[in-house]
Formats: structure tokens, C-alpha cells, sequence
């Protein structure tokens, strides 16, 4: 199936941000810190940049798994920062998760970082190099890399499947939002080609649920 980009990269319409913040992702997202956790066995207590932080759910729950970890979080939507910094506050994350608005390829960032995540960023990029380029710019020799995105069908009919089977509850806009990402979502083979276009060493990409894939590793192949 052939991929059709979205219309707009941001989602920086407020009932379109609040409608995401409000859904249940937990069990991605939870999925999300297990791949983490087996990429990084024990504690980590470094520095991570989040790239398309969305509401925060995910820094949150890094932070929370880590408690030596601080969080440079980032996105490109003021309505999704807006809703990401009350989640921050309310959750006591003030101190240890910051948030900063910026488009990628993200420019002037302080420092290099010991981990760099990303979830559900890469499908809304028509150019994916802005992301792999970012980590690689932001990244220090050895980082942890856990970038987790949908995966694209092979179909209409299954992209209907999953809308049905994951958003038939959800808000309208949600389930327009959801089947307009699996289009827009790469193949694991466009992922592997957007890497070779990299000098990015260390990485493997592979499916990791019924529709979502990781790209995931230790940068330079670092042990």
C-alpha cells in the first residue's frame, strides 16, 4: 500500500490535542518503557531527550521508572505543550522534565544526550532525516536509542481493522487522526533506507506489535 503523507505535521488544533491527551495509550506507551528497559538493563540516570513529546505521557513515565533521570522534551505544537506542562505540574515532574518548542531539525540544544526517544513521531514527517539527523546531532557516543512508530499496512482493509479494533470507541477526530497516521506510517524497509542515509551505527529496526515498529539500540554498538 502506498503511502499517502498527512496533511499537516503538527497537531496543534486544540480539540485535536486534547482529544489525544485524553486517549488511552497506555498499553503502547507502556510497551514503550519495556523496550526501554530491555535495551538499558538496570537503572539509568542520565540525560534523555524526547523527540515529539506529545502530552508528556511518555517523559512521565520515564521519569517515574527512573528517578535519576532528567527529560529535555520537545515538540512542535503549542496546544500539546500547553496540555503537556499541566500533566508535568500535576505530577510533581516540574523539576526534572523540560519542555521546549521547536520544529525539526531541532538547532540548539545544550547538550549531548545519554538517551534519545521518540514515539509516534516519525509518520507525521515528510522528511524523515530531520529525525534520524536530530538524534544523531543531539546523541553522545554510546546513547541509548528507542524511536517506536506505527507500521504501515499492506492494506485498506487491514488499516480499517485497526481503526476498528483500536479507536471504534474513540472520538471522531481520534479515528480520523488514527487512519490518516496508518497511511502516513513507513514500511520497516523505508526505516532501514531512511537509516543508510545516516551514518547511525548500532540500530535495528523490527515490528514490534500487531502495528507499530522500533528502530532501537545502543549507538556505535556500544555494549
Amino acid at each position: 500500500m502506498k503511502r499517502v503523507p498527512e496533511a499537516e505535521e503538527l497537531m496543534d488544533q486544540q480539540d485535536q490535542a486534547l482529544a489525544y491527551a485524553e486517549a488511552d495509550f497506555s498499553a503502547s506507551n507502556t510497551l514503550f518503557i519495556e523496550l526501554f528497559e530491555a535495551l538499558h538493563p538496570g537503572e539509568f540516570g542520565g540525560t534523555a531527550l524526547d523527540l515529539g513529546c506529545g502530552p508528556a505521557d511518555i517523559p512521565i513515565r520515564f521519569a517515574r521508572r527512573y528517578p535519576g533521570a532528567k527529560i529535555d522534551a520537545l515538540d512542535g505544537a503549542r496546544a500539546m505543550l500547553d496540555l503537556a506542562q499541566a500533566a508535568i505540574d500535576d505530577n510533581g515532574m516540574a523539576q526534572r522534565i523540560h519542555l521546549h518548542c521547536q520544529h525539526l531539525p531541532a538547532t540548539g540544544l545544550a547538550q549531548e544526550y545519554d538517551a534519545l526517544l521518540s514515539n509516534s513521531l516519525l509518520h507525521h514527517l515528510n522528511n524523515p532525516l530531520d529525525l534520524w539527523n536530530t538524534i544523531e546531532d543531539c546523541a553522545r557516543p554510546g546513547a541509548t536509542v528507542l524511536v517506536m512508530d506505527l507500521l504501515r499496512p499492506d492494506s485498506p482493509r487491514r488499516v480499517d481493522e485497526l481503526v476498528a479494533e483500536y479507536a471504534s470507541d474513540a472520538p471522531e477526530v481520534l479515528r480520523r487522526d488514527f487512519q490518516a497516521s496508518l497511511y502516513a506510517a513507513y514500511t520497516l524497509e523505508e526505516v532501514r533506507g531512511q537509516l543508510a542515509a545516516t551514518s547511525l551505527q548500532g540500530l535495528e529496526v523490527a515490528q514490534v506489535s500487531d502495528r507499530h515498529l522500533a528502530v532501537r539500540g545502543r549507538l556505535d554498538g556500544a555494549p
